[in-house]
Order: structure tokens, then C-alpha cells, then sequence
């Protein structure tokens, strides 16, 4: 049974969630504030975090920084009412498993939660993990030159940083650098740096030796080791704390590595890809990150394109999902309608490919048809089209405009565009609500 903790400071849902995953088959525990959370999690260990992005002394990002700093990586999935995929996104890059906006859908809940805590790799019959599943190539202009980029450098031994914003397949284009190398009957081993806290960080890569520190009970080996004749990917390597770059840069130089708390160093021949949501360079220029490391690294750089920048690879990633979804949900989605397909393609992707398979998943599985229409798609997305870009200056009526219109847009579908229902929510009478929907060309 897993023992899952809410993090949520409104009573009646958190009351809603508990009964609801109890039905389930779960274990559930209610907090209600941050520090309480905190003080629970350093006390206890749980399968799976439900954490709500506002709490009344702090955030759900709170909660994942604490996480990260502990170095314990079990998986979390924000909750948030604002739909604001951007704190959705920012939430992935400090090592949410996942996010859901409110009001949650049972199904879609029971589908994360479920992917959260069964989560698989594909083994291969060597041993190591082959590109995931759902890894597939586009054929678009941005995409050829990324293939090109990855033929050329993968049969060499050079280091290569991956550069891209959250979401754009950071790890698939390493794995994919991996299987085409001379390394590939190797293992290929991927640590996200920044879940690591630095005592944790050091141990992990480079191993310790039994009384190293408080809870070395035996000896361990790193993940240097663990990947020796193979492939070390270091996803989020900016997070490292300056001295674990030094012990990293040592071990690059010199191929060897000395564990924590060890006088003996251990050879290793091991080839590194980094990746990184932003430039290393502002790092160095900064002082965070050392110079010398990032061109030690830096041998080759692939810059990985946004999915907004990938024209009509977009459709091939939307039927590949698709295709992913139906089999894995026992679904049979076929077409999906005229006004929902213009959405997915005028949507600008900020969570990239990672956002679009979550997106595409919950639309299959909100249609038990053959065909998926547009109220399979989350809210959200039906915002961020209609709201008008915010109009730049001090021009304060045309920014309460487009702050009004966005505010009724998100009331009407709240309501499921129940008009008298909105005109209460906003404080306003039916009448008022026709003329602002006119004006603001709200259909």
C-alpha cells in the first residue's frame, strides 16, 4: 500500500483527496501547512507528495527545494488553481514528477499518480536502458540539423553539453548519443544533479568507504564506477556545488576518482554528457561554476529546439502520443476535432514535449470516443490562447481590459460557460456579462 502525503491547506479537498485515494487502495496523510510538511518529512518516509504550488507560509516549490537539499528523490506531483503552466514548468525543473491543475479529475489524478509510482525503464538484454518508448525522431529543418549534430558526435569520446529548455528531450538525445556510440554494449547511467544535495552529491558520484560520514554504514560504490566503460549523464550539472566540481574536474582530467573518506583513488573510463536548462556560461560569469570545467565539458555543444520552433513536427509528436496513449489507456481516439486540433498547433508549448505528452495523454483518456474535442483539453490552454499579449506602458485601461477579459474567460469555463453562474461568480448581472462578452469577442 503507498503512503502518500497531501500537502494542501484548503480542508474540504484535502478531506475529498484522503477519501478518494483511500478508495483506491492508498495511504493517505493530510497536512495542512509547510513547515508541518517538512517536519513530517524529515520524521517519515512516503511513496508519493500531493503537494498544493499555495500554502498559507510558503509553496509547493518550498517543498521540492527541501527535497532537493535532502537529497530524497521521492516523486512529487503539484497541484495548482492558478493554470499556469509556467509554475507548472518551474516546479518539472526542480524535480516535480508531475503537476495537475484544480479542479482535478479523478481519472487524470488516478493516471498520474499511478505513472508516479510505477514508473519504468526499458531494459535491454545487456542490462543497460535503451531510449524510452515514447522517443521519436521529427523531420523538421531544426530536427535534421539536431540528427546531424548527434551522427557526428557520437562515435567519438568527446564531451557534449545539451543545452534546452525544460522539456525538450534533454535525456532522450543523450541516451541516443550513447546507443550510437562504441560504448553502447556499456552502461549508460543518468543522475539529475539537481535532486542531489552536495554531502549527497559527492557520495553518489564518486562512492564512500564505511564511516566516511554519519549513515555510511558499508562501503558504496558511485555512479562513476557504475558506469565504467559506458556513459555518465549528468542532467542539471549547474547544480553542482563548487566542491564537487573540483572533485569532478579531477576526475576528468585524470581518470581516477577517490571515494569519500577513502586514501585509495579507483580508475574509470567513463564518457560524460551534461545537460543544462540554461547557458553554463552565465554560471561562469557569475562565479557559480567553474571555468575550467565548463570547457572541459564543453568539447561539443547541441542545442535541443523548442517544440514551438519545430513546425510541423508537432503533428508527428501529437499522433505519435496519441498512438502511446490509446494502448496504454485502452483507448481508441482516431481524429481529434477542428477547433481542438487549432489549439494544440497555436498553443505555444512552454513544458515543451514533456508538457505535450502529459496534454495528449489526458485528452485520450477524457475520450471515450473515436474522436477527441476540444473540452478534453485542460483549461488553461483555452486561456493562454484568448488572452490578448498584455499591452506594454502605463496604459492602465488596457491593462485592466485584458486582465478582465482573462478573468471572465476563466470564470466561464470554470462554470462550463453557465452565464448565470458567471455573472455571480464575478459579482455582476447577466446582462453586464452579454455586453462584456460582445465587446471582448467572447463566443
Amino acid at each position: 500500500m503507498a503512503k502518500i502525503l497531501i500537502i494542501e491547506d484548503d480542508l474540504t479537498f484535502s478531506q475529498i483527496l484522503e477519501g478518494f485515494l483511500t478508495k483506491h487502495g492508498f495511504e493517505p496523510h493530510v497536512v495542512h501547512e509547510l513547515k508541518k510538511s517538512i517536519d513530517l518529512l524529515d520524521q517519515q518516509r512516503f511513496d508519493l507528495l500531493l503537494v498544493d504550488y499555495r500554502l498559507p507560509d510558503g509553496t509547493g516549490l518550498d517543498v521540492l527545494s527541501h527535497l532537493r537539499e535532502h537529497g530524497n528523490l521521492v516523486p512529487a506531483i503539484i497541484m495548482t488553481s492558478f493554470n499556469d503552466v509556467r509554475t507548472a514548468v518551474k516546479s518539472i525543473q526542480l524535480g516535480a514528477h508531475d503537476y495537475i491543475t484544480k479542479p482535478v479529475n479523478p481519472d487524470e489524478l488516478l493516471m498520474i499518480i499511478k505513472n508516479a509510482l510505477g514508473k519504468k525503464e526499458i531494459p535491454t538484454p545487456s542490462g543497460n536502458t535503451i531510449e524510452h518508448a515514447d522517443a521519436i525522431k521529427g523531420k523538421s529543418a531544426n530536427a535534421d540539423k539536431l540528427y546531424e549534430h548527434i551522427n557526428l558526435v557520437a562515435p567519438t569520446d568527446m564531451s557534449v553539453i545539451i543545452q534546452g529548455e525544460s522539456g525538450t528531450g534533454k535525456e532522450y538525445a543523450a541516451r541516443a548519443l550513447h546507443m550510437q556510440s562504441k560504448r553502447n554494449a556499456k552502461p549508460f547511467v543518468a543522475i539529475d544533479c539537481g535532486a542531489l544535495s552536495k554531502d549527497l552529491a559527492a557520495s553518489e558520484l564518486f562512492g564512500h568507504v564505511k564511516g566516511a560520514f554519519t549513515g555510511a554504514l558499508t562501503d558504496k560504490k558511485g555512479q562513476f564506477e557504475a558506469a565504467n566503460g559506458g556513459t555518465l549523464f549528468l542532467d542539471e550539472v549547474g547544480n553542482l556545488s563548487y566542491e564537487v566540481q573540483v572533485k569532478l574536474l579531477r576526475a576528468l582530467q585524470e581518470r581516477v576518482i577517490q571515494p569519500l573518506g577513502s586514501t585509495k583513488t579507483v580508475k574509470v573510463d567513463v564518457r560524460i554528457i551534461t545537460a543544462t536548462n540554461d547557458d553554463l556560461r552565465t554560471s561562469v560569469g557569475n562565479g557559480s561554476f567553474r571555468e575550467d570545467l565548463y570547457h572541459r565539458l564543453n568539447e561539443f555543444k547541441i542545442q535541443l529546439p523548442a517544440l514551438r520552433e519545430r513546425g510541423k513536427d508537432l503533428e508527428l509528436f501529437i499522433n505519435h502520443f496519441i498512438t502511446l496513449s490509446n494502448k496504454e489507456l485502452e483507448r481508441d481516439v482516431k481524429y481529434i476535432s477542428a477547433e481542438a486540433k487549432e489549439l494544440l498547433l497555436q498553443y505555444d508549448w512552454p513544458g515543451n514535449l514533456r508538457e505535450l505528452k502529459n496534454v495528449i495523454k489526458r485528452m485520450v483518456l477524457l475520450t471515450p470516443s473515436d474522436t477527441a474535442a476540444l473540452d478534453s483539453l485542460p483549461d488553461e490552454m483555452i486561456i493562454a490562447i484568448n488572452q490578448a499579449p498584455k499591452p506594454s506602458g502605463s496604459d492602465l485601461k488596457a491593462i485592466n481590459e485584458v486582465n478582465e477579459k482573462a478573468l471572465i474567460m476563466e470564470t466561464l469555463l470554470k462554470v462550463k460557460y453557465n452565464k448565470s453562474k458567471a455573472a455571480k461568480l464575478l459579482n455582476i448581472d447577466r446582462k453586464t456579462l452579454y455586453s462584456k462578452m460582445e465587446r471582448y469577442e467572447i463566443e
